[in-house]
């Protein structure tokens, strides 16, 4: 075989592969017998049908576009260790001549882009301080308190108050129509907790038992149920009771009431919460200054991403969603119905994110290549064991399912990133 390599533009290009010699040969044979066995000719027996008369039947253009077809495979891969391509989508065949002597294809390739690397190193971009506060410990300990708090009955007359809970009736209206899903009976509603539409809540403070009040609200503009969006409603209020939140004392025994393991004081639960605290915030400010470093390093970055690479990992993105949705006992389609959304719609939402995730990757690629980043066989066999212990699976079956190459390609694209950290000003 012989093979070359045209890029174009946008990551498009042209690998022409020609195929001749023994493999051109015995894949003219192999369909020839293949067609053989499979017709029947009157006055023959099936199988038995003469070469000649098969050859004048089907003809060689026929022939030869079943041995194309069968040659194919092997001679995309063939190209591609030649010419060290790297395809991001399915290429087009196309056969562009045929002889008893040799066959040339054209494959229609989508490559993985050039990336033209801007500056990714010694940048003046660094992570957050983090603290936990007496007031963060506070706010903890006071979630305790409204999870096992009593909402206990104000005496008649006084008025509801921010962080009171309300029982009533409403019954929401469009010009003086009543619309679906805009009742409700004994409901009871904390004031202060914003679960109803914005400005519904603030209209109750200061009502009494037994008032009955109208409540006028809009609708946001990106409200779910799209027959509301942005229109006015009135709310026929019924108040029925009015409660106060009454929180217990903060000792051992409320603590002890969350059955922590090895948790039984209150001081232990603050000094748990605080490393919880602790890290959680080490978290989220290490992720911060990631994702402002990746963007700096990007911006100063070129690359032409084809849409097609976009396309893939918005697919990926729409199967992990519906993963999750399974597993949270819902399908994507229920969720697609109860949120008036369509597969595509809820698609085109995940395209800024796939559009940064596809770039950060291509731009780490393209570091791991410049510094010549090398992962060992003993570090995948690390991480192998590591992803062992995290997901409880045996390492072997864990091998069976994710490649070393891929264990690789990862381990690889994250030293890139601890090196750009490594290097801030």
């Amino acid at each position: 075989m012989q093979s070359s390599w045209t890029l174009k533009e946008n990551s498009t290009g042209e690998l022409i592969v020609t195929v001749d010699g023994d493999a051109w040969k015995k894949a003219q044979k192999k369909v020839f017998n293949t067609v053989k066995n499979q017709m029947s000719f009157k006055g023959f027996r099936k199988g038995q049908v003469p070469d000649a008369l098969i050859r004048k039947q089907v003809g060689k253009k026929y022939l030869f576009s079943l041995a194309a077809e069968e040659v194919a495979n092997d001679a995309l891969t063939f190209g591609i260790e030649e010419q060290k391509i790297e395809l991001v989508d399915r290429p087009l065949l196309d056969i562009k001549e045929t002889t008893e002597e040799a066959v040339v294809l054209s494959f229609e390739c989508t490559v993985s882009p050039e990336v033209t690397l801007g500056e990714y190193k010694g940048l003046d971009i660094h992570k957050d301080e983090v603290s936990v506060t007496e007031e963060d410990i506070e706010n903890e300990v006071k979630a305790v308190q409204d999870r096992y708090a009593d909402w206990v009955l104000k005496e008649e007359g006084q008025t509801a108050q921010q962080g009171d809970q309300v029982v009533i009736d409403f019954v929401g209206t469009l010009d003086g129509v009543p619309f679906e899903g805009g009742q409700g009976n004994e409901y009871p509603l904390e004031l202060g907790s914003n679960t109803f539409i914005p400005g519904f809540e603030e209209q109750l403070v200061g009502v009494k038992s037994e008032d009955v009040k109208d409540v006028v609200v809009t609708f946001p503009e990106d409200y779910q149920e799209a027959s509301l969006a942005g229109k006015e409603a009135v709310f026929k209020v019924t108040v029925h009771d009015i409660k106060a939140k009454e929180l217990p004392e903060v000792n051992d025994e409320l603590i002890q009431k969350l059955k922590l393991e090895g948790i039984e004081t209150v001081d232990q639960f603050k000094d748990s919460k605080r490393e919880e605290l602790k890290t959680r915030k080490e978290n989220q400010a290490n992720s911060k200054f990631e994702d402002e470093l990746m963007a700096q390093v990007t911006e100063n970055a070129t690359v032409d991403i084809p849409a097609v690479m976009i396309e893939h990992e918005v697919d990926s993105m729409y199967r992990n969603f519906t993963n999750q949705m399974q597993g949270s006992g819902f399908t994507a389609e229920q969720f697609l119905q109860a949120t008036n959304q369509t597969e595509e719609g809820l698609k085109q939402t995940f395209v800024p994110e796939a559009q940064k995730k596809v770039l950060n990757s291509l731009v780490l690629d393209a570091i791991v290549k410049a510094e010549n980043i090398e992962v060992s066989d003993e570090e995948a066999e690390t991480e192998y064991n590591s992803m062992s212990e995290q997901y409880g699976m045996p390492v072997e079956q864990i091998k069976s399912i994710v490649s070393v190459e891929n264990i690789k390609a990862d381990l690889a694209t994250r030293k890139a990133l601890d090196l750009i950290k490594a290097s801030v000003k």
